[in-house]
């Protein structure tokens, strides 16, 4: 494990201690880690449209984001155009958020986002339609034009907040 997951986690450790006992804890701890969750997507939103407007090509934006995922909680970041497409990312799968809930019904959720409705959108974790992996996700309007702006985190790192 990385120092900085080590500290990530340590820090949620603190915040659950700090939190109080029990069932309230637990969810107070989860709240707390949903706002670092999406603190860390309006970074990358800000991010990625200062890069764009700057001249970087998508390929030295997902270089950069895998840097990023290398070295922190989050272990994958989505960034769609605005039909979808998630053009930007630190993972090798090629995916286009669809806005039919029965065609995709984890993903759909974020839908919202692109069409103006939503300003952000907390998903419990839970599994994804491309691999049955659990992952907690994230995401936020584009800070520059119609898009989501998704992080994040396997089950294998989220806290446990007890």
């Amino acid at each position: 494990m990385t120092d900085v997951r080590r500290f990530f986690r340590l820090s949620l450790l603190l915040i659950g201690l700090i939190a109080g006992g029990g069932a309230a804890r637990a969810a107070d701890c989860e709240e707390i880690f949903a706002k670092y969750m999406v603190g860390q997507a309006m970074l990358a939103a800000n991010y990625v449209a200062a890069a764009e407007k700057a001249g970087m090509k998508p390929a030295e934006i997902n270089t950069a984001l895998k840097n990023i995922a290398a070295k922190s909680a989050i272990e994958e970041f989505w960034i769609t155009d605005s039909k979808g497409h998630a053009y930007l990312t630190n993972t090798s799968i090629d995916f286009t958020f669809s806005p039919d809930a029965a065609k995709q019904p984890q993903a759909s959720a974020f839908w919202p986002l692109i069409s103006g409705a939503k300003d952000a959108v907390i998903q419990a974790a839970r599994k994804r339609e491309i691999d049955n992996r659990v992952f907690k996700y994230v995401g936020v309007a584009g800070v520059d034009k119609p898009r989501i702006v998704q992080v994040g985190v396997s089950a294998d790192n989220l806290p446990v907040c007890k």
